[in-house]
């Protein structure tokens, strides 16, 4: 079962237990993280999503597909090299302790 480290802007860190597959967008919603609106549901159609994910995870990570980086161009709070959505992080085994990082705002 991974673990999912949501690092609140005020630095406080929320981890949560999660299921391999469930995209780190569903764990945040499922947990009630606060700074994850997730206005689409999951489909890369917005980016209320946003998650700044820390480096040394980055190269773990599947690339982000085409439809995910131009969402990233509407991010409310600065797009970073680290930006993705977070409905488009699937997790596994080889994600199991993964931190991310939430934005100021997402709207």
């Amino acid at each position: 079962m991974p673990q999912v480290t949501f690092i609140h802007p005020d630095g406080r860190q929320q981890p949560v237990q999660a299921v391999e597959g469930a995209s780190v967008m569903q764990v945040a919603t499922g947990a009630g993280i606060a700074g994850i609106v997730a206005e689409c549901g999951g489909s890369a159609m917005c980016a209320t999503c946003h998650v700044y994910v820390e480096p040394v995870w980055l190269a773990r990570l599947e690339p982000p597909l085409a439809n995910e980086l131009e969402m990233l161009e509407c991010t409310a709070d600065e797009r970073r090299p680290e930006s993705r959505l977070s409905c488009q992080i699937k997790l596994s085994a080889a994600l199991d302790g993964l931190v991310v990082r939430l934005p100021q705002r997402q709207q």
